[in-house]
Parts: C-alpha cells; structure tokens; sequence
C-alpha cells in the first residue's frame, strides 16, 4: 500500500520534527500554507497553498503545536492566551471540519489536541495554576513529568497506564468537546494530557511526540514514534475502508455546526 498522505496546516513556524517523524513512521507529509512565499521543498516534505486544498487527496490530518486558540473560538474572553494567530485558527478549524465529515483520521498534537476539543465544542483552561511544571523552561527545554493513562485506552495499548512523556503547554483542555473522551491525565494536578473521539478516527496528545523520538531520543521518557506508528495505521485502515464503497464512513452532520468558524 502507498505512504499515507498527511497534510499539515501551519502558518510561519517550522514543523520539520513533524515531517521527520511522520516520513519514518511510513507516512507522506505534506504542509499546507495559506502564505504563498512559503510554498517551497524542505526536508521530507512538500508544500501546496491551502488555495489548492483538496481533502479527498488526503488520507490524514495532523494538527501540530503552535500559540493559542483565540477564546473567542469556544465562547470565552481573553484571560491568560497567547500568540493568537487567528488566520492559523481558522485555517485549522476549516481542515478538520473537511476531514471529520469525510470520516478521515486527525492526529492533534498539543494546540492540535486543544484544536481538536475546541471544534467539538469543548473549552479549554487558557493559563493552568500549574503551568511552571508543563511549560518549557527559560532555555525552551522541554518540561517532563508522569503521565495515567486510562485501563484499555489506545494511549495504555502504546505506553501502559504510567508512563513518562515531555511537555511544553500552559493551556489545557477544560469541557470535553461533544463524543469527546480524555484518555490521560498529569497524576500532580490532574491537566489533560489525551484524547479521542468515541466513534470517530480522531485522537490527541497535549505533550510532543515529534520531541521524542529520532534524533531527539531518550531514556528520559517513551519513544514518540509510536503515537506516529499508531497514527499511521489508523490511516491505512481508513484507506482500506475508502477502498471498499460498503465499508466507507462518511460523517454526515456538522458536529461543531460552525459555530464560530
């Protein structure tokens, strides 16, 4: 079977540890811009203009890092949110709503994973009491701490119930989103650290995988390659579906009803 196409949208910040991780884990990146000037070839990766999107060319979304979601997206007042990039919001708002009603698999990865709650109309908590543990240090280096997994959870299949991961976030899920259902959480304080949909190819992780693998490997915590490994299979199985007009799950109602897209 051919590599998964994964698109990534993203506007101005370097996601090259994505692409990284995605190409070795057996999957096609391709980064998706609404800058022209950026569309240019970088390390195992291509870039097209959000201009000529087409999700049907697609087997996967990855929603990665970045700034804040602006609050007025789930129906909150600035209170603590950061580096908001509003083109980049609606940018990934209207991609996932492209790929959830195609039934197609989403990967969050910490703004990803916010995105991704936010979308099925949950909140989240836009500065955490407790962020001096999850936020990156003075030196941009990683923060790393516990994580609980829930029992049969496809986080505990990977990992097991406890586990170590990175973290780099001071915002965190609050409400679930609709069919929403956190999988993790920091055992100190209890912040979400995972997620999936209940019925849906759809799954989330608050901490970095892409910084824990490759080149970035260590015995300080799991290996992130296999969120992407896992990722990857979730794509293939959904390809074969596609492949097969019976098996075929298209998602017929508007989850999030555009409400503030």
């Amino acid at each position: 079977m051919d590599r998964p196409r994964i698109a990534i949208p993203e506007i101005d910040q370097d996601v090259r540890n994505y692409t990284a991780a995605l190409f070795e884990a057996g999957m096609e990146p391709v980064v998706i811009s609404v800058q022209t000037e950026q569309i240019h070839r970088q390390y195992q990766q291509e870039y097209l203009d959000y201009s000529e999107f087409r999700v049907d060319r697609y087997d996967g979304l990855l929603l990665p890092g970045g700034g804040d979601i602006d609050p007025a997206r789930y129906g909150e007042e600035d209170r603590g949110s950061r580096q908001i990039v509003e083109d980049l919001d609606q940018l990934q708002l209207e991609m996932i709503d492209a790929f959830v009603k195609e039934g197609k698999p989403v990967l969050g990865i910490c703004r990803g994973l916010q995105i991704v709650n936010v979308y099925f109309g949950g909140t989240l908590i836009q500065d955490i009491p407790t962020a001096a543990k999850h936020a990156s240090d003075e030196k941009n280096v990683d923060m790393v701490h516990g994580c609980k997994a829930n029992e049969g959870s496809w986080l505990a299949k990977l990992y097991g119930t406890e586990f170590v991961h990175n973290s780099s976030h001071h915002q965190a899920a609050d409400t679930p989103g609709n069919e929403i259902v956190f999988d993790s959480v920091c055992p100190e304080d209890g912040v979400v650290e995972a997620l999936h949909h209940s019925r849906l190819p759809v799954y989330g992780v608050q901490w970095h995988p892409e910084r824990m693998c490759l080149k970035y490997a260590s015995d300080r915590y799991e290996d992130g390659l296999r969120i992407f490994r896992f990722f990857g299979e979730v794509c293939r199985t959904s390809m074969e579906m596609e492949s097969d007009p019976a098996g075929r799950h298209v998602h017929e109602t508007d989850p999030w009803n555009g409400r503030n897209m």
